[in-house]
């Protein structure tokens, strides 16, 4: 009795090992084939092919999710849109990302990235649409690359991308304020005189040192005026002689 059960206990290990040695090497098999696709993958980014790279990228996704080579596939993917320039893609993908892996190393790159494909949508978007003014231009996308940073800046104040986030947000920041103000004067030239103190009001207190403040301020000066507002036309009226006294011509008349 107990020779037998001593050999069916040696059968079982015999099956178990085989199964896990079977398991083993499907896993190898996984990995190297997933190795193999990535490194194709890069390969084709760098020689530029960004939509070859972009379809090896997707399959590694998708075939080996849970992969070693899954979180970069995913950091390469974002950048490989971002070339392509499919902003939609790339943004989605850096928001599957931040989502999935809250505490990875790598996080403020991506948040990085994030800002950088709207930016380059908005200039983008501005070269073919030239022939129009800036200021009379959607500002939705600069709106977005401006929170990406500054989400990045509050989340990452030391990060080596830090800097420059700050310097694109100077762009961003004159570039939201001339919106602002295109549209005040929108309003002003309708008459509106409350909906254009609103928007003169935004450059001032949401992007304060930037080029439009003197002409916001004017504006708001002329809207208070409109409005029958003394005190606030004063209290702005004050504000522009103290810091632009030479735009008080602008008033006169």
């Amino acid at each position: 009795m107990l020779s037998r059960l001593l050999c069916l206990f040696l059968a079982a290990m015999i099956v178990t090992g085989c199964a896990t040695t079977a398991e083993e090497r499907e896993q190898r098999r996984r990995d190297q084939s997933a190795q193999q696709l990535y490194a194709s993958a890069r390969e084709s980014m760098q020689v530029g092919n960004w939509k070859t790279a972009i379809e090896k990228l997707e399959n590694l996704d998708s075939r080996y999710p849970f992969g070693p080579f899954s979180q970069q596939a995913q950091l390469d993917l974002m950048y490989a849109y971002y070339q392509n320039r499919d902003t939609p893609s790339a943004v989605a993908a850096a928001d599957r990302f931040i989502r999935q892996n809250p505490r990875h190393p790598n996080l403020d790159y991506v948040y990085y990235m994030k800002g950088l494909v709207n930016y380059y949508s908005e200039l983008g978007f501005l070269r073919e649409a030239f022939a129009a003014s800036l200021s009379e231009r959607d500002a939705s996308t600069a709106e977005k690359a401006f929170k990406d940073f500054s989400e990045l800046i509050k989340l990452y104040p030391d990060s080596q991308y830090a800097a420059d986030a700050r310097q694109r947000m100077i762009y961003l920041r004159n570039r939201l304020a001339d919106f602002e103000l295109h549209a005040a004067t929108y309003y002003t030239q309708r008459k509106a005189w409350l909906a254009a103190a609103n928007r003169a009001r935004n450059v001032i207190e949401h992007f304060p040192n930037v080029n439009a403040t003197a002409d916001a301020l004017v504006m708001l000066v002329q809207c208070y005026r409109e409005l029958n507002l003394p005190e606030l036309e004063k209290e702005s009226h004050d504000v522009l002689a103290l810091n632009f006294p030479d735009r008080l011509k602008d008033l006169e008349g």
